[in-house]
């Protein structure tokens, strides 16, 4: 069920961060000013009772956050028109320079016909994550076998190994396949656009930036159809197949419990630099998929530790220029709101 309390925690902890206060090492350190772009998602499995669902929005134009009105089936959210990124013919990210004035871009639409809108920010390489699905469902048709390079490119984000599995996708025809499974499945803001059969999925390639699309919620339902011990995915219709058969599902769910890059929501992988600040668990207890560059910061996964069992997924526009440290993937803000967020998790159960 959408759990009213659940989102109004998940504002206020985004809030106790002061995300526009951090410093911009592309302004000189300056304090960013805007706000940054955060789209946080949440879907909590207690021991007893029903699963809890909340998903908030910040941003420039939304400066307080705005609670996504999702039904009790968990499916798309309904008040919210999400816009797609943009690049320019140089391929950079023109959203977040410095100085942008959003009044003068144009926008496409991304899905949704809601009243408030929320330019989602680009997954960097969390799209590594729908790769992978795509993989497991080219696997599932018999038309490969598991190739060596999905575990490093899920585990380290490699990107020849992202490459290796992108081509694979389209000598096995299943990029659009995989596209059309997702919006079957009302995951309508996963999109897998414009790579190559070559291997190429960066800006530089067509794609990237304003061609492959991820948000929050949908990322952690589409976390839920391989999460074997949650309940029923409930908005799925009657009658359709799993996504993926569950040993596919269970060899990605434990690729992604060896993640060596526990740097966004998590920080283990980080523990050893001046500053630390703890976040959620890492891996193995959160199997996830991080996802950064200068502009962006991503994570998603799902937590199991004890009888604490939650996914959760976080798209941001806080990337490597807001990094205390050139060693660091993002501003410590972001795993601090990770411990914030299992400290809400933990009041639940």
């Amino acid at each position: 069920m959408q759990d009213p309390a659940l989102a109004q925690a998940l504002r206020a902890a985004i809030l106790a961060q002061d995300f526009a206060s951090t410093p911009d090492s592309w302004q000189r350190d300056a304090p960013l000013g805007l706000h940054p772009s955060i789209d946080l998602a949440l879907a909590v499995f207690p021991p007893a009772g029903p699963p809890r669902w909340a998903n908030v929005l910040f941003s420039r134009e939304h400066l307080q956050g705005m609670v996504a009105d999702i039904g009790a089936d968990a499916g798309a959210v309904r008040n919210v028109q999400f816009m797609a990124d943009l690049q320019d013919a140089r391929g950079d990210s023109i959203a977040w320079l410095p100085g942008a004035d959003w009044a003068q871009l144009n926008f496409p639409v991304l899905a949704g016909s809601g009243p408030l809108r929320f330019v989602a920010p680009y997954p960097a390489s969390l799209l590594k994550l729908m790769v992978g699905f795509g993989v497991a469902l080219a696997v599932d048709r018999g038309l490969c076998d598991w190739p060596a390079a999905l575990e490093p490119m899920i585990a380290i984000s490699d990107n020849r190994s992202t490459d290796e599995c992108v081509a694979l996708l389209h000598r096995c025809g299943v990029v659009d396949l995989l596209n059309q499974a997702f919006a079957q499945r009302g995951l309508v803001t996963l999109q897998l656009n414009d790579t190559t059969p070559a291997g190429g999925w960066r800006n530089a390639d067509g794609a990237g930036v304003g061609h492959i699309h991820m948000t929050a919620w949908d990322s952690v339902r589409l976390l839920w159809l391989i999460d074997a011990t949650a309940p029923p995915p409930p908005w799925l219709p009657p009658g359709l197949p799993p996504l993926l058969q569950p040993a596919s599902a269970a060899r990605l769910h434990d690729v992604l419990r060896r993640q060596q890059l526990d740097e966004t929501l998590s920080s283990g992988t980080l523990r050893r630099l001046p500053g630390w600040v703890a976040g959620l668990p890492d891996a193995p207890d959160f199997a996830h998929k991080t996802g950064n560059t200068d502009n962006y910061a991503s994570d998603a996964g799902i937590v199991r530790r004890g009888e604490l069992h939650y996914i959760i997924a976080v798209l941001t526009s806080l990337g490597r220029r807001y990094a205390p440290l050139a060693a660091a993937s993002t501003t410590w803000r972001l795993p601090a709101l990770g411990a914030a967020v299992h400290r809400i998790v933990e009041g639940l159960v």
